[in-house]
């Protein structure tokens, strides 16, 4: 199994920039499909972002595309969510998770990181 910690979250005013980072341990990054997802209080866990193992795939969620890039540096065992054009919209505790599958959909993936708060003034 893999065990994953985010960090680089913070407070930032919007329009700023936040670059969160997924750190993986155990088993070998490459092997995983990684995605990013974010919970914002009373709301349900939703899909923001998803890599490949390669990293030559991605998809985003509509509400961030254009403005959020997640990449991933297999050898560092580091996945990454680049965010600018920040939205008060965007508040929300940011997980990374592994998985085998190519997917958009918390259940498909079986390993979490236990979260990152982002926070968006305006």
């Amino acid at each position: 199994q893999v065990q994953l910690v985010e960090s680089g979250g913070g407070l930032v005013q919007a329009g700023g920039s936040l670059r969160l980072s997924c750190a993986a341990s155990g088993r070998a990054l490459s092997i995983y499909i990684m995605g990013w997802f974010r919970q914002a209080p009373g709301k349900e866990r939703e899909f923001v972002a998803a890599i490949s193992r390669s990293g030559a795939s991605t998809s985003y969620a509509d509400s961030v595309k254009g403005r959020f890039t997640m990449s991933r540096d297999n050898a560092k065992s580091t996945v990454y969510l680049q965010m600018n054009s920040l939205k008060p919209e965007d508040t929300a505790v940011y997980y990374c998770a592994a998985g085998s599958v190519f997917a958009d959909v918390p259940h498909r993936y079986d390993y979490w990181g236990q979260g990152t708060q982002v926070t968006v003034s305006s």
